[in-house]
């Protein structure tokens, strides 16, 4: 049993900023896998379903982002989900917008989302870190994150959610170079 929880901020204001980039995965990966929707007991939206035969919990706490621990924490516990089988797909202000990094465990360098899960589970889960970065940007990381992603930019943000849900089942094996080569071999 695995959990992939895609951060963001619940709201129609949020619904396509940069820090919602999580959220736009997972409803990718429920409209790919046609996972259905299961509670909104656990301080989120979870939805179930299966990808090779395994049974994954897709989550999209609705804590906002600096409470996302408790969502994914509440998820945890109920369902006895060990943190290495636990995936966070998260906006990474470090990371070229349009490029993606996994790593497990680490820092959360800076991220509000990623400090509320550390310090509810720890830090030893998988993360899918989802380039936002642009040269030109002068702003706040605040104010940067929770601007909208342009129209042109939304075209590469749909693509790479298409390409991480058209190859998660090589993570889901825990075939993370299988799932990099994959990735950015089908990236346009």
């Amino acid at each position: 049993m695995k959990l992939i929880c895609g951060l963001g901020n619940p709201g129609k204001q949020y619904l396509n900023t940069k820090h919602n980039f999580g959220f736009i995965v997972i409803d990718q990966l429920v409209k790919d896998y046609n996972f259905s929707y299961s509670s909104s007991n656990f301080y989120g939206d979870l939805y179930q379903g299966e990808i090779c035969n395994q049974k994954i919990f897709l989550l999209k706490p609705t804590t906002f982002m600096n409470n996302s621990g408790v969502a994914v924490a509440k998820v945890k516990q109920f369902y006895k989900i060990e943190i290495v089988n636990i995936v966070v797909l998260h906006d990474d202000f470090d990371i070229n917008f349009g490029k993606i990094k996994i790593k497990i465990g680490g820092g959360h360098g800076g991220h509000n989302g990623l400090k509320s899960i550390d310090s509810m589970i720890g830090k030893d889960y998988q993360r899918i870190r989802l380039g936002i970065k642009k040269e030109e940007n002068n702003l706040k990381a605040i104010d940067y994150v929770l601007q909208n992603f342009t129209s042109e930019d939304s075209k590469i943000v749909n693509n790479i959610s298409e390409k991480i849900s058209h190859f998660i089942h090589h993570l889901i094996a825990g075939k993370i170079d299988s799932f990099y080569n994959k990735f950015y071999s089908q990236l346009n």
